[in-house]
């Protein structure tokens, strides 16, 4: 096991431990929605869309986050949960439901599914006060800081990780976070980003970690190998002692990371554990890559990679590092596609990118930033209700593409969750139809129970005239200018597996 060591912090520490104290923030430029798409592992086993296709309510409090997932229909009912300002021990309370199982002191993300948390407008801050997820699948935690959360010393929460996932967690994406802690573990801190006890597919983008003696790891301990297909891209990891992360068994993609003082030692692959590292930028560190604190090697595939003013230790029993040559001592298959931006810019582009408040903006692979596509718009509220007015689609008529065996195009303006259509494969239409001109302005997909997610990009159509009214991703409360018809087409162009349509309403606005 690895003994603690001194952090060494750096001066801009003095700010962040004003602002715990005080109680103040900076200003940070707002999202609306979650914007883009999963990237990495996060987008295998069947995808990752957090609360797409759900209803978006806006909490202010940890005890309005937790009442908004303790509101749904189920513990599966998608939702999207838009955060403003700071979310700490005093607004932070357990609330109990049938959809939920929350405790006192922290977010609890426990045997649920389906749902996103993203901070908005002047920005989301969990001070002291960490994000926990167990037994849960599909969560998006985009655009938020979380700091200072505790183990030890007081207050505690989430045994002092800032995000914790443990216990058969499935497809998480955490982007545009910003993760830091004022110490190691000697000050009452753990880890900033740790996975455990069979967690796997998850991708963490565009993230900050910073002033920790720890910053993540996959497993507990080195017979806990159940974990694994983690992607790690555009990150700065800063002035941070060790586990940038550590790795026990499964598969790591590392990439386009950007590495700054790490004092005692970095990518620690070790216990069989198997990491791809390419196009990182490594400064003013020690020992970013290799085995340490274990003789159960793990392994690396090196490419493209920059170490500026790194040094090295030399081997030991329990030390084995990959400098200072590193070499590929095996060989990772990625899955998925990627873009990679050159090493040499890795520092220019993640420091523009990087952590909460940059407007979600991304890299298009040529060390460009970018602002992401949106996805569909949706109306926040202050509860998990439907549009406002009445549903046009009941009474009205229905027909489309050929549709699944089984199914009806009846089922979309029948009022009835329990009933559905689908089309004939991963990709159709279905159409809501009057006698005579009806004016719309707004249209809620909803997708069947068990199906939350499967519809990825769409379309639109002013049936009587063939216009696009509008095009996006993900299903849920659409908008667009008010038109009048005949006739409205909702057009899947994308989806994964068969889509499953419960309910099309349509509605004036």
């Amino acid at each position: 096991m690895r003994r603690p060591v001194a952090l060494r912090l750096c001066a801009a520490l003095a700010t962040t431990a004003v602002a715990a104290a005080t109680g103040t923030i900076l200003s940070l430029p707002g999202a609306s929605a979650a914007a883009g798409g999963a990237t990495g592992y996060a987008t295998q086993n069947g995808g990752t869309t957090g609360g797409a296709g759900g209803q978006t309510v806006r909490a202010t409090t940890g005890t309005a986050i937790h009442q908004a997932l303790c509101s749904r229909a189920g513990s599966s009912t998608p939702i999207t949960i838009e955060v403003e300002g700071i979310i700490n021990h005093a607004n932070t309370a357990k609330v109990s439901g049938g959809s939920c199982n929350t405790a006192d002191g922290v977010i609890e993300l426990k045997q649920i599914s389906n749902v996103t948390i993203i901070g908005v407008g002047g920005g989301a801050v969990f001070d002291q006060v960490g994000i926990h997820i167990r037994e849960a699948g599909n969560i998006i935690i985009q655009n938020v800081t979380v700091r200072n959360v505790k183990k030890s010393g007081s207050p505690t929460s989430n045994g002092g990780d800032a995000i914790g996932m443990e216990s058969d967690v499935r497809n998480v994406w955490v982007d545009h976070a910003t993760l830091e802690a004022s110490g190691g573990e000697p000050e009452g801190f753990d880890g900033l980003f740790d996975m455990k006890d069979n967690t796997r597919y998850v991708t963490l983008s565009y993230s900050i970690l910073r002033n920790s003696g720890r910053g993540g790891l996959v497993g507990s301990s080195e017979s806990d190998r159940s974990n694994g297909f983690i992607t790690y891209h555009h990150n700065l990891y800063e002035n941070i002692d060790s586990r940038t992360p550590l790795l026990r068994g499964g598969v790591a993609h590392i990439y386009n990371n950007h590495y700054v003082r790490l004092n005692e030692s970095g990518i620690n692959s070790r216990a069989g554990a198997r990491a791809k590292v390419d196009n990182n930028y490594f400064k003013d560190s020690k020992d970013v890559l290799g085995t340490f604190y274990t003789s159960e090697a793990g392994y690396w595939q090196v490419s493209g990679n920059i170490f500026d003013n790194v040094t090295w230790s030399g081997p030991g029993s329990e030390t084995n590092p990959a400098g200072p040559d590193p070499r590929s001592n095996t060989t990772v298959d990625i899955p998925y596609p990627y873009s990679l931006d050159g090493a040499s810019c890795v520092p220019d582009i993640v420091g523009r990118t990087a952590g909460a408040g940059k407007g979600l903006k991304v890299s298009n692979g040529s060390c460009s930033p970018q602002t992401p596509t949106p996805g569909p718009t949706t109306t926040p509220t202050t509860g998990p209700t439907q549009p406002g007015g009445t549903n046009l689609s009941l009474g009205a008529g229905a027909d489309g593409s050929s549709k699944a065996s089984g199914t009806s195009y009846g089922n979309v303006r029948d009022g009835d969750m329990s009933t559905h259509w689908s089309p004939s494969g991963s990709t159709g239409s279905i159409s809501i139809k009057w006698d005579s001109p009806t004016a719309v302005s707004k249209i809620n997909i909803r997708e069947a129970s068990g199906s939350a997610g499967g519809i990825r990009t769409w379309r639109v159509v002013n049936a009587d005239t063939g216009a696009v009214l509008t095009s996006g991703s993900g299903a849920g409360v659409i908008t667009f200018p008010r038109t009048s018809l005949r006739k409205i087409t909702f057009e899947i162009t994308g989806s994964t597996g068969t889509p499953k349509v419960a309910e099309y309403e349509t509605y004036a606005g």
